[in-house]
């Protein structure tokens, strides 16, 4: 490595701070639509089996009345 032939500044740890996050940002937001996809669907087919378990159930404990006429 070779000795930098100038001083750091604090403009340039900014600059490259700014640098960096820049990148970070556009990787948050092309991955941000994808979980939000990702989590409707998951959410869905949840709520979807809840419904249908839901509906087994009942038609198992579902009483049954039988009125006969004499």
């Amino acid at each position: 490595m070779s000795a930098p032939t100038k001083p750091i500044t604090k403009a340039d740890i900014q600059a490259k701070l700014a640098e960096i996050g820049g990148e970070v940002d556009e990787q948050v937001a092309s991955t941000r639509q994808m979980a939000i996809t990702a989590g409707a669907v998951v959410l869905a087919v949840v709520v979807a089996g809840v419904f249908l378990l839901g509906r087994r159930r009942g038609r198992r404990l579902a009483t049954i009345v039988e009125i006969r006429r004499v």
